[in-house]
Formats: C-alpha cells, sequence, structure tokens
C-alpha cells in the first residue's frame, strides 16, 4: 500500500496595518485549523505564532499586512508566512511605548513554538514564516 501525502494550497488574506491585525489573523488561522481539524493543543502553538508574526509586522513594518497559511499532511506542520512592505522607519504607537524589559520576546517565542522560522526579502517586501507542528 503506498501512501501518499499533500499539502492543501497557500491560501492567503490581506489584513489591516493596525493593532487589531492580530486578532484577526488568529480568527482566520482558527477557522482553518478547524477545516484542517488541528488538535486543540497544537492549534494553540499555531495561533500564538501567527500573532506573534503578525504583531511584529504591525510594530516594526511598514503596509501592506498579509498572511498565508497552508498544512503539510506528511509531516503535520501549518506553514504561516507574514509579509509586510519592509521595516518601517520608527516603531508602532505600542512598541514605542514599551520598556526595553517589555518587548522583544516574539523571536524567542517563535523559537520555541516553530520546528523552522526564518524571513526573507522579496522585491518590496518581506516575508517572515515559521512551519509549527499541528497532528491533526
Amino acid at each position: 500500500m503506498t501512501v501518499t501525502c499533500a499539502c492543501t494550497p497557500a491560501l492567503g488574506w490581506p489584513l489591516t496595518h493596525h493593532p487589531e491585525a492580530a486578532g484577526e489573523a488568529r480568527q482566520i488561522t482558527k477557522e482553518m485549523l478547524a477545516r484542517w481539524q488541528v488538535a486543540d493543543d497544537p492549534a494553540d502553538s499555531v495561533l500564538l505564532a501567527v500573532s506573534e508574526l503578525v504583531t511584529n509586522a504591525v510594530e516594526h513594518a511598514q503596509p501592506p499586512l498579509n498572511l498565508r497559511l497552508s498544512h503539510d499532511l506528511c509531516t503535520h506542520r501549518v506553514h504561516i508566512e507574514v509579509s509586510d512592505g519592509g521595516p518601517a522607519a520608527a516603531d508602532g504607537d505600542w512598541a514605542a511605548s514599551c520598556t526595553p524589559e517589555e518587548h522583544g520576546r516574539g523571536l524567542a517565542i517563535i523559537d520555541f513554538l516553530a520546528t523552522a522560522h526564518g524571513d526573507r526579502r522579496e522585491r518590496n517586501h518581506a516575508i517572515h514564516w515559521a512551519d509549527v507542528y499541528a497532528a491533526a
């Protein structure tokens, strides 16, 4: 018997570039995880990773802001991509108002949650991605 694996096609959504974008992205992701029948515990990890990546883009990058998700059925990983317009000249209101101890933990959280993550620059935008294990 041959087992065939597949990856769901990547789906994308534009997000508004404001603090509420993290909540919008979590809602979209929650609906996709339910469609993909991802269990609650791994779904929580995916939702936290999405929230961190989107929040980072809102606070430190320019618009436009986009979310892309796909699910690899063989590896049980959800691939998250958040694209933005590249670094902003100044931090967003929240990051600018914080003391150094109050922010800067997003990458550590992504390090903990993701099996792999990184970023790349493409013409006129940056893409920040993470793969999170999410068994169905």
